[in-house]
């Protein structure tokens, strides 16, 4: 690839590229701010090491002659002042003396270990941030001194480097997931636009957004939508346009096959005009489902299967409904009324009696619908659900035969509102036409 490609930020390596260089860059922020903060080329003794330069100064006063000892002190003075070294010109109590082994520590025998046994060391009252002790010299001379507190050194984990580094992870980790997610969100949307593809219109197009490449694949895919929706338009404005004249002419052969003398053959001619119309209608009707004209509304569903099993028993169908008497849910009326109304009709068809159960939870409702014909095998259960797939294999339609368009209109109306219909087995034989729908639809449903 070309270094152009690598400095381009609108594309998906550019924007990696400067995910990494900003990384780079904030490593390096973080660690010089700690560098400057904690400061570690800055020398700061340890409390081992003041006691350490006690001692020496404790040493080097017992060294000196008497006479120089004042100006070592003023010395010792401006050089550490922290440790406060003076002198004394009485010597410590007897009490004193023999509290020493009392309020022994292990500053003071750090301190004894240093100096040896040449040197007294007696404990005095506390001061504020340490501890004052009066040592006597091998000669007789008394000083006065304060013992620096002992700081306990923190733990590695603590450190200020640890806790430098667990910042640096956790700000590259929560950059670096930043990023991802600014890089894949996109991807993203492409799969639910794909999901809510609508060919009425109303879905709206994939955003251009995110890199360069991403974005000329979104501009593709709307493109391919708006080709699409354009065939899917042309076909059914072809196939309306056919219907529409051909109901001319069925109309016509209608009237002239009332002329005809010979009543049998009259009744087989007006049931092939009849067939020939109720399948311009099914599959105009097949065909316009895909479009989800009708919106979705709060309907009560359990009403709607009650009277699609109504309206079968009053044909002389043996249709019963098993359910609750009120189920609310987000659905489109009409198109489920069209699709339990194909169900039905296919389970009378094949069967004596026929069962539409209706089962309820605050998610989702589930509707079946069970005959006791003889069912379908398992080789077949999905090829069923195809358009213009038969159940009896006939070559030969005749009044008793279907179109094949009942469970493919069925199942574009469940697909449609977010569902899923699926066909299994009823014991010891039928049918069980199972249909799964959210009782609350997405956003993207209801402005299909």
């Amino acid at each position: 690839m070309k270094l152009s490609g690598f400095l381009n930020l609108k594309g998906i390596s550019g924007q990696i590229a400067a995910l990494v260089v900003t990384s780079i860059v904030a490593i390096h922020l973080i660690l010089t701010a700690t560098f400057l903060i904690h400061r570690p080329d800055q020398f700061e003794p340890s409390p081992d090491h003041a006691r350490g330069q006690l001692a020496a100064a404790v040493q080097l006063l017992a060294a000196a002659p008497a006479v120089e000892r004042p100006r070592l002190f003023d010395d010792i003075a401006r050089a550490f002042p922290q440790l406060e070294i003076k002198s004394l010109i009485k010597n410590p109590a007897p009490d004193a003396a023999s509290a020493a082994g009392e309020a022994d520590d292990r500053d003071l025998r750090d301190l004894r270990r240093q100096l040896g046994n040449n040197y007294l060391i007696f404990p005095f009252a506390p001061a504020d941030g340490g501890q004052r002790v009066d040592i006597a010299l091998p000669d007789g001379a008394m000083i006065s001194a304060k013992i620096l507190p002992d700081r306990r050194q923190p733990p590695f984990w603590a450190g200020p480097w640890m806790m430098t580094l667990l910042f640096v992870v956790i700000s590259v980790a929560l950059l670096g997931l930043w990023a991802a997610r600014a890089l894949t969100a996109p991807l993203s949307s492409f799969a639910r636009a794909a999901e809510s593809f609508s060919l009425n219109g109303a879905a709206a197009p994939l955003p251009e957004r995110g890199p360069e490449e991403i974005r000329s694949v979104a501009r593709a895919l709307n493109r391919m939508r708006q080709r699409i929706t354009a065939l899917m338009d042309d076909r059914t404005r072809m196939l309306a346009a056919i219907s529409h004249d051909l109901r001319t002419p069925i109309t016509r052969m209608r009237l002239r096959s009332e002329f005809i003398e010979d009543s049998a053959h009259r009744d087989r001619m007006l049931g092939d005009l009849d067939q020939m119309r109720s399948m311009l209608e099914q599959v105009l009707s097949f065909l316009r489902n895909d479009r989800n004209l009708e919106s979705m509304t709060l309907a009560d569903v359990a009403t709607t299967l009650q009277l699609v099993a109504d309206q079968f028993a009053d044909l002389g169908s043996r249709v019963v409904y098993d359910g609750p008497e009120h189920a609310l849910a987000m659905v489109r009326p009409d198109d489920l009324h069209r699709s339990i109304t194909n169900l039905v009709e296919n389970a009378v068809r094949y069967g004596v009696e026929a069962t539409i159960r209706l089962i309820s939870s605050p998610d989702d409702i589930t509707i079946e619908v069970e005959d006791d014909g003889p069912g379908i095998s398992d080789a077949r259960k999905d090829i069923m659900l195809e358009p213009f797939v038969r159940g009896d294999d006939a070559r030969n339609m005749d009044e008793a035969a279907g179109f094949g368009l009942g469970l493919s209109i069925a199942r574009a109306v469940v697909l449609a509102h977010g569902g899923e219909l699926s066909l299994r087995d009823r014991q010891p034989h039928g049918l069980i036409v199972r249909i799964q729908l959210p009782v609350r639809q997405p956003s993207r449903q209801s402005a299909a």
